[in-house]
């Protein structure tokens, strides 16, 4: 028998147990491969130059009010930046809050959905829920913000109301000043709430979530679905078996992507809440306020030091929607679409 260990012509060498091991394969590189290489290896340069470039113009631009605050601008709830009193701790909370909401409302929703246009929805129906879903996130979010201020506030009220009645005793659903034996006391303490924009804002975050879920839910292998009804599975068996684990990764990224844009919305937010400088833990309460909303309620009238102020806020959620898409990407990482599928 040939011994391939003494043939270094063929490109081989010895492996540990002692067999052959693999050549490495090493392919040219045509022409259309260079530009491609090259045009993906620009964008992902540009991508990232663009967000360094974002970091450093605020962190820049917010350098005058940060050496005047200091630590404190993370702890101080007034926002007088004529007095050298501003901070950002009520704002960094009313945006965590809502985000926390609209986050916990859109995610079971945004999950069925996803489940049902690729697991339950006949074939012929399937295109016209894509359609719909994608126009949903197609929709200005001064539209949603109109909505909610208009029309969905009102029929919101006896949500908090109820809400508040039975479940008063937690902290977070507990309104000051609010009788909940008392059906004729005044509805005014539920609006303009985070509970309110958070709702709003789960609207314009859903079609998001449900799209990135919707795409992982349709590679499930053909093959682990049949093999789960082969063994007698019912559909809702399949799906907790085999659609969800495999479409755990899916699931993180669809959240904290909706996360991220929930911590960044702006118009919907301000037109809806209620400009609160206190720190709030009660999301039925009327009253909040948000980094954004605060950036846009007072960029018009800021000058000089206060806009120094309000890029040190933006600086700060630029920070805190860096960290929540990293702890995502650590997450996906971990928990790859399909590796805990159990059929």
């Amino acid at each position: 028998m040939l011994d391939t260990t003494t043939l270094p012509d063929l490109g081989e060498t010895a492996a540990p147990d002692g067999g052959p091991a693999p050549r490495p394969l090493k392919a040219r590189r045509n022409r259309g491969d260079r530009i491609f290489f090259g045009g993906v290896t620009l964008s992902g340069l540009v991508v990232l130059s663009i967000m360094v470039a974002v970091g450093l113009f605020l962190a820049i631009q917010a350098s005058q009010a940060l050496r005047s605050t200091g630590l404190s601008f993370l702890t101080t709830s007034e926002w007088q930046p004529d007095r050298g009193k501003f901070g950002i701790a009520s704002v960094l909370l009313g945006t965590v809050l809502i985000a926390l909401v609209a986050v916990s409302i859109a995610l079971p929703i945004s999950m069925a959905t996803a489940l049902f246009i690729t697991e339950v929805a006949p074939t012929w129906l399937r295109s016209s829920l894509v359609a719909l879903v994608d126009l949903m996130a197609a929709v200005p979010s001064v539209v949603y913000g109109l909505w909610g201020l208009f029309l969905l506030e009102g029929q919101l009220i006896p949500v908090s109301r109820w809400v508040n009645t039975f479940f008063g005793w937690l902290p977070f659903f507990k309104v000051v000043g609010a009788d909940p034996n008392s059906p004729l006391s005044s509805a005014s303490v539920y609006t303009a709430s985070a509970f309110i924009a958070g709702v709003v804002v789960a609207m314009m975050v859903m079609p998001i979530q449900c799209v990135v879920m919707r795409e992982v839910f349709s590679q499930v292998p053909v093959g682990e679905r049949e093999g789960a009804f082969a063994l007698g599975s019912t559909r809702w068996g399949m799906v907790r078996v085999v659609s969800i684990p495999f479409g755990r990764g899916g699931i993180i990224g669809g959240t904290m992507l909706g996360l991220g844009r929930a911590l960044g919305e702006t118009i919907a937010v301000l037109l809806i809440i209620s400009p609160r400088f206190d720190i709030n833990f009660h999301v039925l309460e009327a009253g909040g306020n948000s980094v954004s909303s605060l950036i846009a309620l007072r960029y018009s009238e800021a000058s000089g030091f206060g806009l120094s102020a309000l890029m040190a806020a933006g600086l700060a959620l630029f920070a805190v929607t860096l960290v929540v898409n990293f702890t995502a990407s650590w997450f996906v990482a971990r928990s790859r679409s399909g590796a805990g599928s159990e059929a």
